[in-house]
């Protein structure tokens, strides 16, 4: 995963990948098949890890201006979790350029995408239930929001943004969010 998360899906060589997993050639293979296999395989690796994180950041059933926070920390913990630099989201940083020409891509995307948002829909409504957000506040919207808040964050940290700039952008679209 770390190899196709530097280079992205296609600027990673089988070498690259034999290099990251210690494997020669004919043993990829036999492991994981081709190469869009294996990065299949990442790809639905990283959206596990992301959901399981973002789903444990918003269960907790504090106030919602804390479960969200939660939740961008949890998104940012990944995003600068490589040795040298930021690396975003895998997802927003690999699979997006791939979905122009792979349904199979695509179609992840927009489960994970909407995995996503049923998640934040689910925290915004019980938010509305609890008197924490307006009567008329419409959860699918804010979800919506709050999952292109997350892209968002994953692009700039990818382009060098400094993780404070990023806590101080979440901690302002929390309070729009909540508003």
């Amino acid at each position: 995963m770390d190899a196709f998360w530097k280079k992205g899906y296609s600027g990673t060589s089988l070498d690259d990948l034999s290099a990251a997993t210690g494997m020669n050639r004919p043993s990829l293979y036999a492991a994981f098949g081709d190469k869009r296999s294996l990065y299949l395989k990442a790809l639905a690796h990283y959206w596990q890890v992301a959901l399981d994180t973002m789903r444990a950041d918003l269960a907790d059933g504090g106030p919602l201006a804390d479960s969200l926070m939660r939740a961008y920390e949890g998104a940012l913990s990944i995003y600068f979790s490589g040795e040298d630099e930021a690396r975003g989201c895998f997802v927003v940083g690999t699979a997006v350029t791939e979905a122009v020409e792979d349904a199979e891509i695509r179609d992840s995307l927009m489960r994970g995408f909407l995995s996503f948002d049923a998640d934040f829909k689910s925290r915004f409504q019980a938010a509305r239930e609890k008197g924490e957000l307006k009567g008329d506040a419409d959860p699918a919207v804010l979800a919506t929001l709050a999952t292109a808040v997350m892209h968002t964050i994953a692009i700039r940290a990818r382009s060098g943004a400094a993780r404070a700039d990023l806590r101080e952008f979440a901690r302002k679209a929390i309070g729009v969010l909540c508003g």
